[in-house]
């Protein structure tokens, strides 16, 4: 069967949005063999802003990495408890407790398949969000945010990708395209980005 590519958009909590899936050939069948994954801390960048300091939005963008993470794994365990998905998934905090043994926070360069090996898990769901400004309210505050600095739209380009342990390959890949209003939060846009992702995710039920 030929490798499936999937568009579609959606109204959902944002003004607009687009979204491509990709599933490898072997995605179904090598989901079936995984008992527990992993989400990594996701990668963020924040676009920059001459109002702004740079070393602030450093900073917001770790905070945010670690808002992603948290609001993707309370995604997939409420779905876990529905029975909607069918793979156990690891707590943030011993998720990065042991990145952070194996020095995936000290700049080393780590592959999905090393940090599944230091994980002992079975796959590993990375991800990266593109923002044109800051989502968490307290955050925004953090770095100092004045009215029209960023705008009152943020822009977000998101990717994810699940990468199996054994084959040491991506074996899923979805694409988000959005664009929301002032009111978005990393919640929101999680909600949103999950629900369309699992209608094609290997996991699902």
């Amino acid at each position: 069967m030929k490798n499936l590519t999937f568009v579609f958009c959606s109204v959902i909590l944002i003004i607009s949005s687009c979204a491509k899936i990709y599933n490898s050939p072997e995605a179904e069948a090598r989901a079936k063999t995984h008992k527990i994954i992993a989400i990594a801390p996701p990668k963020v960048s924040i676009a920059a802003s001459k109002k702004v300091d740079a070393e602030a939005i450093k900073e917001q963008q770790k905070t945010e990495s670690v808002n992603f993470q948290k609001e993707m794994y309370s995604w997939m365990v409420k779905r876990k408890m529905q029975n909607r998905i069918s793979v156990e998934v690891m707590d943030v905090e011993t998720t990065n407790a042991k990145l952070k043994k194996a020095g995936y926070f000290d700049d080393n360069a780590m592959t999905p398949s090393e940090m599944c090996d230091a994980l002992g898990v079975d796959g590993l769901m990375t991800s990266s969000y593109s923002l044109s400004k800051p989502m968490s309210e307290g955050a925004a505050v953090a770095v100092g945010i004045l009215v029209g600095v960023w705008g009152s739209t943020n822009n977000t380009t998101v990717s994810l990708e699940i990468h199996d342990r054994e084959t040491k390959k991506l074996i899923w890949n979805y694409n988000h395209k959005a664009s929301g209003s002032v009111g978005s939060s990393p919640a929101q846009l999680v909600d949103n980005l999950m629900r369309n992702a699992s209608k094609k995710m290997p996991y699902s039920r």
